[in-house]
């Protein structure tokens, strides 16, 4: 049957994965073949640095109950909706956190407010990239830094760089997964790209919600899998949940031999953990794959540069898919000057950690706050007693920006926190109380 949209199942979080009616098993043998030697590309603009926004003197009186939205507009005439797939016109797309404010003291997006590890090199009359040229394919400059700095016996052959982890993740799809046949399981409350992708590529989506303490549910993933299961996300530490995934959680899938697909284990926060990253587990698991990225804790989110860590044979297949200069040479170049900037990275990551102790403390002594939530990354998830969407909106609209997670599974009421710069933090806190108390003093009255 020709399916027009991706499926979607959800195991209900307080019941038995059995309950679930997989999609039909694909009887297909897949067979894969490797082309040529393929390699990625990555260079990037470092973003002009910009001193943030003043904060508004005063909490507004009355804030809109919601930000103001980017509108998505439906295609629904012309050529466009005539010819494109019908899984495309049905499309929600990603919808990231400068779509609501681009302005303020920005504690939404999860970046490094501390800055970048390193700079493009000054080169105002020489051309020294060479940049009429094409970028080099392989990126061999830039994967062996990364392997020397990651450690765990890998080399360039395990690497491969794209566009961000976002550029991964969809290979990923496009290679393993049939449209409108196979799945990719995923453990909400998680980063909303896995569905994105999955509906771009027409793949099905079954959902097995993490716990309310934001652990894996093993035995419900195992159950919820069929052999068309292909991806299985687990995203450590998670978005937004802060938590960290054990290792050992991620081998005892790996080792079930009721799961044989990819296990792709996404690991944006991993320097700001305390846990060991799953690239440690690759040369014993060779289903096993790790997504990393240059955005988070190398504060080069401008530059768009992220990795998938595997075995040789998965990392050729997203060689040879991949656009042929997915890399530019200016992202190239900053991202290797970072990585063999590890004295500035670490001294950054201790500066946010340090900062993420001081806002945790704080939020656990204002009597508004029921939860805050423990932290393995580079922000925090708070639950508030009530109005928290009024109170994310009225902060927003005084020049304080974080973001509104209540709608997430498990996440009622919670907003989520970047830990930015000292002063930021001061300000953001400062502005939460007195927004909250605003708020509510009708409440109390």
């Amino acid at each position: 049957e020709n399916r027009s949209l991706a499926m979607k199942y959800t195991v209900n979080p307080d019941s038995n994965a059995s309950t679930v009616t997989p999609p039909e098993e694909n009887r297909d043998t897949k067979v894969f073949c490797c082309i040529p030697d393929a390699k990625t590309f990555e260079q990037m603009i470092a973003p002009p640095q910009s001193s943030p926004p003043r904060l508004r003197p005063s909490v507004s009186a009355s804030p809109s109950a919601s930000p103001p939205k980017k509108k998505t507009k439906n295609v629904t005439v012309g050529v466009a909706a005539s010819l494109a797939r019908p899984n495309i016109l049905a499309l929600q797309p990603y919808r990231c956190a400068r779509d609501d404010y681009s302005s303020g003291i920005l504690l939404d997006a999860n970046e490094n407010a501390i800055g970048p590890t390193a700079l493009p090199t000054k080169s105002s009359d020489d051309n020294h990239l060479l940049l009429e040229r094409y970028p080099c394919p392989y990126q061999l400059e830039l994967k062996g830094a990364y392997a020397k700095y990651r450690g765990h016996g890998i080399t360039s052959d395990n690497i491969f760089v794209g566009v961000g982890s976002d550029e991964a993740i969809d290979l990923l799809m496009r290679i393993f997964c049939k449209p409108g046949e196979d799945c990719i399981l995923t453990t909400p409350p998680t980063y909303g790209m896995y569905k994105v992708s999955a509906n771009v590529n027409d793949v099905g989506i079954v959902e097995v919600p993490l716990s309310k303490a934001f652990d894996l549910r093993i035995p419900e993933m195992l159950k919820a899998v069929t052999v068309n299961t292909k991806l299985m996300f687990i995203c450590s530490p998670g978005n937004p949940t802060c938590k960290a995934i054990p290792l050992s959680d991620v081998c005892k899938i790996a080792e079930s031999s009721a799961y044989n697909g990819i296990i792709v284990v996404d690991e944006a926060y991993v320097d700001f953990s305390g846990e060991t990253t799953a690239i440690s587990l690759i040369q014993s698991y060779p289903n096993v794959v790790i997504l990393q990225t240059l955005s988070k804790a190398f504060g080069l989110a401008g530059i768009r540069c992220g990795f998938a860590i595997g075995r040789e044979d998965v990392i050729q297949l997203m060689n040879n898919v991949k656009a042929p200069y997915n890399v530019n040479k200016l992202t190239s170049e900053v991202a290797v000057n970072a990585i063999k900037n590890a004295a500035t990275l670490e001294k950054n990551i201790k500066i946010l950690l340090e900062q993420r102790d001081i806002v945790m403390k704080a939020l656990n002594e204002l009597h508004f706050v029921t939860k805050v939530y423990p932290s393995d990354s580079n922000f925090v998830l708070a639950r508030l007693k009530k109005k928290s969407k009024e109170v994310y909106t009225s902060m927003a609209n005084d020049g304080i920006v974080v973001r509104y997670r209540g709608s997430e599974m498990h996440c009622e009421e919670c907003l989520r926190l970047t830990i930015g710069k000292p002063e930021e933090n001061t300000a953001c806190l400062e502005l939460l109380k007195k927004t909250y108390e605003m708020m509510t003093k009708d409440d109390d009255a």
